[in-house]
């Protein structure tokens, strides 16, 4: 069974005096989770009857946005590490209304007796924390080279591992992970991007394709449709650097094989900056009228507000260490002659204003064998504005591969 999330509201009094949620509550409500956890599990008594205490040694926190009376904060808890009389628990608090991730925090517990002498972890609270997860909970938590990421995995089958552009998260997969039934669907929201972990450094190409490996590695899967749109296809030809033989068939969706310019670089450090100075409401507005397709923007004002949502809720720390990974990526166009062994799928949208259709039909020529898929009123995010075509296109490029 899953760990049970725990909603709690924040009330006035643990609010300082410019109604902020304060540092000390914050702690309190962190503890209060944790022993909710338990109450709803093997019991609060649980350390008390194994005569155990769980005497807290370190903790780091990581405050990400402010909480104000009446919210109510959803925390989620996660043990990250277990020895024998130790034990490591994560914990992140976001708000139910938008999603937000408020704060994280880390907690390392070591379990003492009457004396203070440590004592073995109570196995009543341990198979609790390791209790198989419900199969209808799609979504999980994985600790990558130190990075607790979110990964969400649908269905059994041949693997296809989706991955997603800048500055967005795993959820603009939505349609296609519903529709490729038959298939072990994985799509990981990148290092610094949606519910993932946002570190300050550590952003590369060659870095999120690690993850990916460490992704796959604790699934068990040795071999892959690797599906990229974007930056995710910057992270693809990486992976494909490092890692070809776990690559079964590629999928390239609006995505490009050359490196940046100089002026590109320019403009990236500009972007940066402007997140620096604005959070991630600057990037959106500057975005938006790149990503989507004028009919898009015209006809669909729900898919707007989507996308600048997903854009709203990444990191600072994401937005910034994607920019620089992309500004330094290598340039990927020499490795595309030599994937002709690899079944590949080129998909683009008509109207895409960053990575334009010629561009794909440059790769297509450049790979032996691919296929081009043009998507008619999509633009850079043709999966989120053609959901069903890019779908169905992708289900018979999985299908042909066997």
């Amino acid at each position: 069974m899953p760990l049970p999330e725990i909603d709690l509201v924040v009330y006035p009094d643990e609010c300082d005096a410019f109604g902020h949620l304060n540092q000390a509550s914050f702690l309190s409500l962190f503890e209060r989770a944790r022993w909710e956890m338990l109450h709803r599990g093997p019991g609060m008594d649980v350390f008390t009857r194994a005569a155990a205490w769980p005497a807290l040694r370190k903790t780091v926190i990581d405050y990400r946005a402010a909480a104000f009376p009446g919210d109510v904060l959803r925390f989620q808890q996660a043990l990250t590490h277990h020895g024998r009389t130790s034990f490591t628990m994560r914990q992140t608090a976001r708000r139910v209304r938008d999603e937000t991730l408020i704060a994280s925090a880390e907690f390392v517990f070591v379990c003492i007796d009457r004396e203070g002498r440590p004592v073995p972890v109570p196995p009543e609270f341990t198979s609790y924390m390791h209790a198989p997860r419900d199969s209808s909970d799609s979504t999980q938590r994985l600790m990558v080279h130190g990075v607790n990421l979110a990964v969400e995995v649908h269905g059994d089958g041949p693997a296809v591992l989706f991955v997603h552009g800048f500055p967005l998260d795993r959820t603009m997969w939505r349609a296609q992970l519903d529709a490729l039934e038959g298939c072990r669907r994985i799509a990981p929201d990148l290092r610094g991007m949606g519910q993932s972990d946002a570190p300050d450094l550590g952003y590369s190409m060659n870095i999120y394709a690690a993850d990916l490996v460490g992704i796959l590695d604790a699934l068990d899967i040795e071999t892959v449709v690797l599906c990229g749109l974007s930056m995710g296809g910057y992270i693809a030809f990486e992976f494909l650097r490092h890692w070809r033989s776990r690559v079964r068939g590629l999928v390239l969706v609006d995505t490009r094989a050359g490196a940046d310019n100089a002026e590109a670089r320019r403009a990236r450090d500009t972007t940066a900056a402007s997140a620096r100075d604005g959070g991630p409401a600057a990037i959106a507005e500057a975005m938006l009228p790149k990503l989507l397709a004028p009919s898009t923007l015209a006809q669909q004002p729900d898919m707007v507000e989507r996308v600048r949502g997903m854009i709203l809720r990444t990191p600072v720390a994401g937005i910034i260490g994607a920019l620089a990974a992309m500004r330094d990526r290598p340039d990927s166009e020499s490795l595309l002659p030599t994937l002709g062994d690899i079944p590949t799928l080129v998909v683009v949208g008509e109207e895409d204003a960053v990575t334009s259709p010629e561009e794909a039909e440059s790769m297509v020529r450049a790979i032996p064998g691919a296929q081009l898929a043009l998507i008619p009123g999509a633009g850079h995010l043709s999966p989120l504005e053609r959901p069903d075509q890019v779908s169905s296109r992708l289900a018979q490029f999985v299908r042909e591969l066997g």
